[in-house]
């Protein structure tokens, strides 16, 4: 597993027992990013994370969960599984997970992420969530545009993307697209569509696949920054009197709108 910022750590395998786990929990804490539970444990070994150390209130029953969920990841859990004390791993932890599972993994490379989502000729478009306030809803995006093969997920404001409640929320799946934090005089080049109430209907658009899609946030919609660089308006059809959608509702529409007229997408 590779590609990630933070180096994996000997003293977090299995064989070097639980005292060594814990140790190298607290070693890496700070820089690493927080996998909380199975399913996000899952995902990030399947999209090749570097996870120097993985623990388990119940390891036999976290490798059971993965035979019948994921046998694909088996192996690698196997190997990366260490089994601890439930109030040992309560105390690593701000909230244990239902499944008693939790890992740490590098953080992806900046520069990489970056290039992803400014290379020419994309083939699936970049969600941008312009000073998004809520920080499951930032998840649920991310696990959204992951299913659905965005280039990436890039976020405006203060927001960091990659907060523990934020990755909770997209389930692992952070390691399956590009997420980043950057500025809106910093996004990537490309057409930008931003979905506004006053828009174009989109069902009379077809969303080019190298699209950048912006919603704004919760409270404000767009901020004026990005309505300026927005290419055009774009709405989402609604029945009268009814405010809003939620957010990852709104992207996920929209995602599914550019899928239906993409050759490109999964």
């Amino acid at each position: 597993m590779s590609g990630t910022s933070t180096d994996s750590g000997a003293d977090s395998r299995p064989d070097e027992g639980p005292e060594g786990a814990v140790r190298a929990w607290r070693r890496q804490a700070d820089a690493a990013v927080l996998l909380d539970g199975f399913h996000a444990l899952k995902h990030a070994v399947r999209f090749g994370a570097d996870i120097p150390v993985a623990l388990a209130v119940d390891r036999a029953a976290a490798l059971e969960l993965a035979a019948d969920l994921a046998p694909d990841v088996v192996r690698d859990l196997d190997a990366l599984l260490v089994e601890v004390d439930q109030d040992v791993l309560r105390a690593l932890v701000p909230r244990l997970h239902p499944t008693g599972v939790a890992a740490l993994a590098g953080r992806p490379d900046r520069a990489g992420n970056r290039a992803a989502l400014a290379r020419t000729g994309r083939t699936a478009p970049v969600v941008v969530l312009d000073n998004p306030r809520n920080l499951g809803n930032a998840g649920a995006v991310i696990r959204l545009a992951a299913g659905y093969g965005a280039t990436g997920v890039v976020t405006t404001g203060d927001l960091d993307p990659w907060h523990p409640t934020v990755v909770r929320g997209g389930a692992g799946l952070h390691f399956a697209t590009a997420v980043e934090r950057l500025g809106v005089d910093e996004l990537p080049q490309g057409p930008l569509y931003a979905l506004d109430p006053e828009g174009a209907d989109i069902r009379g658009l077809k969303l080019p696949d190298d699209a950048l899609l912006a919603f704004g946030s919760e409270r404000s919609g767009l901020s004026p920054e990005l309505r300026a660089r927005a290419d055009q308006l774009v709405s989402l059809p609604m029945r009268p009197q009814v405010s809003s959608y939620n957010l990852a509702t709104s992207v996920g529409m929209t995602l599914f709108h550019w899928s239906a007229h993409s050759t490109n997408a999964p």
